[in-house]
């Protein structure tokens, strides 16, 4: 056995090859459980560090490129090794260096979506390359990957993930979107992720594949039921919210294209994953996740559902008479996000993840595990940072998780139960879609 480290931000992340991943020889044991998933873990922290940096999350550019990435990574290990249904490739390399191909085929893919960083990026791929012995192999290996992100990268072109659709704004109704700049601290006119509902899915057949059902008519006493529930447990002033709703309420903030990547490398190292495992994984999972968005917003733009904010402040004019207003109302993080309410994107995305986990991981359902996130945005993407604490939670299964981080928009005051909960339903249609249809183990 033979240990290798390489530097990540100052630390060293040990990396363990056995002596046929270095020589990538197809007659010394090129089998997948020989092969670590250390380069996978390195390389999908990295990815999400670009795009924290470049944009704070907030476009689509960092979820995509770990998607494009990994699913190219995937291909080019099942080009060498067919474990698992390729994503849309059907190319052969039974000689090339697994590290190799996946090493290229990460860098590829990276390094077009974040062009500023080619010289960072391109040290990644060197300390990679570096621990491969020079020969037929490597090359091999350097050539499968070019191939496989080049493919990826030529089925993904104008797939319409950074496009901007036109958004009408409607004159104020009961239970139609209004503008709250001064809540979301957005210029006048704004309006975020309408492109986001045009964008091409990776997995699904289209946007609109799942479509929720409309949301409770605003005179109907499920409406007043879950408008009284937020105003309560969702008001900064809230004294019916637990602090145990509170912390949940604030910890699940967290992007989830950053706390599930960051869950996903830690239980792949606490299962012992091997590199083809990890990568189908987090191919899988980001695939999921910028789909289950793309769903949502798609959701979100059809219903043109009004926030809580909204609908606490305006309650004197929504013709139910039932709600109580309350014009001075605020929510726990006293801000709210500048797209429509219904269904949750968050409870959607974190659900799908969480579906995708249980299943690629192969723990099932149940099974405990803790999720840590150190700070979270005090309030608006922009507001600063502030410590969690405790910076942990833990659960007894992954849909226990994700239905958490769908209710926990309720207790922030950004959303009704309905929303959440059919945010979580679809999120958990879209996982199962996703597990069923795509990446599947081959016959043995």
């Amino acid at each position: 056995m033979i240990r290798l480290k390489l530097l990540l931000k100052g630390s060293f992340l040990p990396i363990v090859l056995c002596a046929a991943a270095l020589t990538g020889c197809a007659d010394q044991e090129t089998q997948p459980e020989h092969f670590s998933a250390n380069i996978a873990i390195t390389w999908n922290a990295r990815i999400i560090e670009l795009a924290v940096e470049t944009d704070g999350l907030l476009t689509l550019n960092g979820v995509r490129t770990e998607a494009m990435a990994f699913a190219a990574a995937h291909n080019a290990l099942n080009a060498i090794v067919p474990v698992y249904e390729s994503y849309d490739y059907s190319g052969t390399a039974p000689d090339a260096n697994p590290t190799a191909a996946v090493a290229q085929a990460l860098f590829e893919v990276t390094v077009v979506n974040f062009p500023d960083h080619r010289q960072e990026i391109q040290g990644w791929l060197y300390e990679a390359l570096d621990t491969i012995p020079k020969g037929d192999a490597r090359e091999s290996g350097i050539q499968l990957g070019k191939e496989t992100s080049q493919a990826l990268l030529d089925k993904r072109r104008a797939d319409g993930w950074d496009g901007e659709a036109e958004y009408t704004w409607h004159p104020m109704a009961p239970g139609v979107y209004a503008e709250f700049n001064e809540h979301s601290g957005t210029p006048e006119g704004f309006v975020f992720g309408a492109g986001w509902a045009k964008a091409r899915p990776f997995l699904l057949e289209s946007p609109d594949q799942f479509r929720a059902p409309p949301p409770p008519e605003i005179s109907s006493d499920a409406y007043t039921e879950a408008y009284n529930e937020v105003k309560s447990v969702g008001s900064a002033a809230s004294t019916n919210r637990t602090d145990d709703q509170t912390h949940l309420a604030m910890w699940w903030k967290d992007f989830v294209e950053n706390s599930h990547n960051r869950l996903a490398r830690k239980l792949v190292v606490r299962e012992g994953l091997n590199l083809w495992q990890t990568v189908r994984c987090m191919a899988l999972l980001n695939m999921t996740i910028y789909d289950a968005y793309v769903n949502i917003f798609d959701n979100k733009f059809h219903y043109n559902h009004w926030r809580p904010y909204t609908a606490i402040r305006w309650a004197a004019n929504d013709e139910n008479p039932d709600t109580e207003p309350d014009p001075e109302w605020n929510n726990l993080h006293r801000h709210t996000y500048a797209f429509p309410s219904y269904p949750s994107a968050h409870g959607s995305a974190s659900s799908a993840a969480m579906r995708v986990l249980s299943a690629t991981l192969g723990t099932g359902d149940t099974y405990s595990f803790t999720m840590e996130t150190t700070e979270v945005d005090s309030a608006g993407p922009f507001s600063g940072k502030m410590r969690m604490d405790p910076p942990v939670r833990s659960f007894d299964s992954f849909t226990e998780a994700g239905l958490e981080a769908a209710m926990s928009r309720v207790y922030l005051g950004i959303h009704f139960r309905y929303d959440s909960e059919e945010g979580h339903r679809l999120g958990n249609r879209i996982g199962d879609y996703a597990v069923q249809n795509f990446l599947a183990p081959l016959p043995r």
